[in-house]
């Protein structure tokens, strides 16, 4: 019943500020205003706030949310723990058996030395050591007018 009052008082007072921001002609502050005004009204009004206030005063309701709180604490739990190990027992067994072989053995190629290497760069390309590293940068900076 106090939770009622609250929130109509609370919309009452709200409606009065936007009442006097729309008098100033901001109208636009004041249709904001008015809108979360009503808000605790309509709650009072759909009964939420009741629902609320009967959870928030009942020990049933409390020893739930200690226990959604507790499967919560174990569901991470196990699953930090099962990143830690690399994944379920039968997966680790799957992974095992599957080898090393790619998915898409083609599809790695070219990262794996096709690429130019020093020996296999046009006699026009300059530097070496460190300039190496910045040779290929330098050269699709150039490729895009850059």
């Amino acid at each position: 019943m106090i939770a009622e009052t609250v929130c109509s008082a609370a919309s009452a007072a709200g409606l009065g500020i936007s009442v006097v921001t729309a008098y100033r002609r901001r109208y636009l502050a004041a249709a904001r205003i008015a809108a979360y005004s009503l808000v605790p009204i309509g709650l009072v009004m759909t009964g939420v706030v009741g629902w609320l206030g009967d959870t928030a005063f009942s020990p049933t309701a409390w020893a739930g949310f200690g226990v959604l709180g507790a499967a919560w604490l174990l569901f991470a739990g196990a699953r930090s723990v099962e990143r830690r190990r690399g994944g379920t027992r039968a997966e680790r067994k799957a992974a095992r058996g599957a080898g090393t072989g790619a998915v898409a053995p083609g599809a790695s190629a070219p990262s794996l030395g096709s690429g130019t290497t020093p020996a296999a760069r046009p006699a026009g390309s300059r530097g070496t050591g460190s300039a190496d590293d910045f040779s290929d940068i330098e050269d699709i900076l150039k490729k895009h007018g850059i």
